[in-house]
Formats: structure tokens, sequence, C-alpha cells
């Protein structure tokens, strides 16, 4: 079996990071913990990242990343109603199929609030700009309508925190929207 490339172990890392900081957050995981679900020693780890907090903003990129592609790719081609539909969809099967991201994204604002309580403005910088690409990928779809743009979003949040608490999808929380399809309490 031929060894792992650094870029590949890198890879690696940061689809461990994001599990591991979706369920225990930024300040509840240990890098021993991603060191070991990836199965490289802690002084590896960090010959691939400075530390802790840019293995955590690695993994708010990808994060982030992974959701702009999937709203470009469900809205390419379509505007309106049709793209607010086929970006409600795919946002919906994302958070039912891969809940570690939902979960992640989540972890990033408490991290992003929990950091700037103590001074410390990066995580807040890298993941507002994150929001906003987000923001704007989605947005221009949408008609440039700030309305309508401003409306997906906190559906998109309320299904995040909806779904981040557990409610399956015949509770009557959902009323008046779809929630994610195969949702069965906590994600």
């Amino acid at each position: 079996m031929a060894r792992m490339s650094a870029e590949e172990r890198r890879e690696s890392v940061i689809r461990a990071a994001t599990t591991e900081f979706a369920r225990g957050g930024y300040y509840g995981t240990s890098t021993e913990a991603i060191a070991r679900r990836v199965g490289v020693s802690q002084p590896y780890l960090f010959r691939l990242f400075p530390g802790k907090k840019a293995i955590f903003l690695a993994a708010a990129e990808r994060c982030v990343e992974e959701t702009i592609r999937m709203f470009a790719e469900a809205s390419e081609g379509l505007e309106g109603e049709e793209a607010l539909h086929a970006m409600g969809a795919a946002y919906r099967k994302v958070v039912s199929e891969q809940p570690e991201r939902l979960m992640m994204q989540m972890q990033m604002y408490l991290a992003v609030a929990a950091a700037e309580q103590e001074g410390d403005h990066e995580f807040g910088e890298a993941v507002r700009a994150g929001w906003m690409r987000l923001w704007d990928t989605v947005h221009l779809p949408l008609g440039a309508d700030v309305n309508e743009t401003t409306t997906f979003m906190a559906y998109g949040m309320l299904i995040n925190c909806l779904v981040a608490m557990g409610f399956p999808p015949e509770h009557r929380v959902w009323a008046g929207m779809a929630p994610p399809e195969g949702v069965e309490g906590q994600p």
C-alpha cells in the first residue's frame, strides 16, 4: 500500500477535524482526538498545520466552500423560484445525509462568539467572510433580491437549529416548511 502524501494527509486531517469539531466544538475537541482519528501523531499533525486554530479554520473553510458549491450546482441555469426550490432541496438533502456538515456550521458560529468574547477576532473574520460568499452565491439566483435572500438564509438557519435540536419530521415545529428528508431526531 502506497504512503499518503502530505497533501493527502492534510485532506484526511480536515475530514477528521470536521467530524471531531462537529461533535465537540472548538473548545471540546482535542488535537489528540483528531490525530487519533487520522492515524497520525500529534507532532505530525502540527507539521501539517501550525495549531488547533488553523485546523479548525481549515475545516470551517471546507464546510463553507462545500455548501457554496452545493448551492451553485443546484441553482445552475435557474432563477427565482426555481433556484430557491432547487437550493432548498439540495440543502435539505445534505443536512439529512451529512449531519456533520450541519453541526460543523453550528460549531463555527459558536466558536466565533466565544473567541470574540476573548478578544480573538480571527475566527469571526474568517467565518463572516465565508458567510458573505455563501450569501452572494444564493443572492444572484434569487434575482439579487435582498428580501428573498434574507428569507432563504433565515429559513436555512431555522432548519439548522431544529435539526440540531433533534425535532423529528412529524413534529409541529415543521408546520409550514418541509423538514429535511430522513431526519430522525438527533443528527
